[in-house]
């Protein structure tokens, strides 16, 4: 199963910019997406189904044009997953689960914490998360979860570690927290193929950084542990620019 993980900072934007003849080439079987900022009716279903993905579930913010996550499909699953239940998670849309035979794919959009209010609502967010997940690996052991986590792991995440080091997306607790979800049973997809610096998935649109490859690697595609075996690739794919962050992918046999 090839997977892909975008972050598409507005799906109706992204199309105009050629989201869907992209889609097509890169041709996965599973696309989780994030921020979509749309509900379900604002969104050219149709155009989406004639790209190959007649299989679409959208789980949008009770806040218009806000957050909000899909995945589409070439594969029917077998259920699909609205949330977490856990309200002050999935009022603005960021969980969206879908089970298929042999595993299961999540799209996350987990919050930033753009100030002191935010930060705060981010870490009961992601203390509240591992929780989720550590019950749901009980029934559901074949897990993928892909999304923006909005946290740069390490240093080789990026681009200047000095400087952002007290910046949200890099603090060390927010740092701390992925490196504990991950060793709760979870392979960083990318880093297990791939060990090189320089390597983003997210650029401000300020002051050239895209250009000048001025990033931060903020978007995980994480493969339960008992998966890592079946994991055949994962790269990112930065030459898709319908967003300010660019696709990452994971297949797995």
């Amino acid at each position: 199963m090839k997977i892909i993980s975008y972050n598409v900072n507005g799906i109706r934007a992204a199309i105009t910019k050629g989201f869907l003849e992209w889609l097509q080439q890169a041709n996965p079987d599973v696309i989780c997406l994030q921020e979509i900022k749309a509900t379900e009716d604002q969104i050219p279903t149709q155009d989406i189904t004639a790209a190959g993905y007649p299989y679409q579930y959208y789980f949008s913010a009770n806040k218009k044009g806000y957050s909000g996550v899909a995945i589409l499909s070439k594969i029917e699953p077998k259920k699909i997953v609205y949330g977490t239940g856990i309200e002050h998670m999935d009022f603005e849309g960021r969980n969206l689960r879908a089970d298929f035979e042999k595993l299961s794919v999540m799209s996350l959009y987990l919050p930033s914490g753009t100030n002191i209010d935010r930060l705060d609502h981010k870490f009961k967010y992601m203390d509240d998360f591992q929780n989720y997940i550590n019950a749901l690996k009980m029934e559901t052991p074949n897990l993928v979860i892909c999304g923006d986590y909005n946290i740069c792991h390490e240093a080789i995440d990026i681009h200047d570690p000095i400087r952002n080091k007290t910046v949200s997306g890099f603090l060390p607790e927010e740092r701390a927290w992925l490196d504990t979800f991950m060793k709760s049973g979870f392979v960083d997809s990318f880093r297990h193929f791939n060990k090189e610096p320089h390597n983003y998935s997210w650029w401000s649109y300020r002051a050239g950084a895209r250009g000048n490859n001025k990033g931060w690697r903020i978007d995980y595609n994480l493969v339960s542990e008992n998966l890592k075996d079946r994991m055949s690739r994962a790269v990112i794919l930065p030459e898709a620019k319908h967003s300010d962050h660019c696709p990452i992918m994971v297949e797995v046999d």
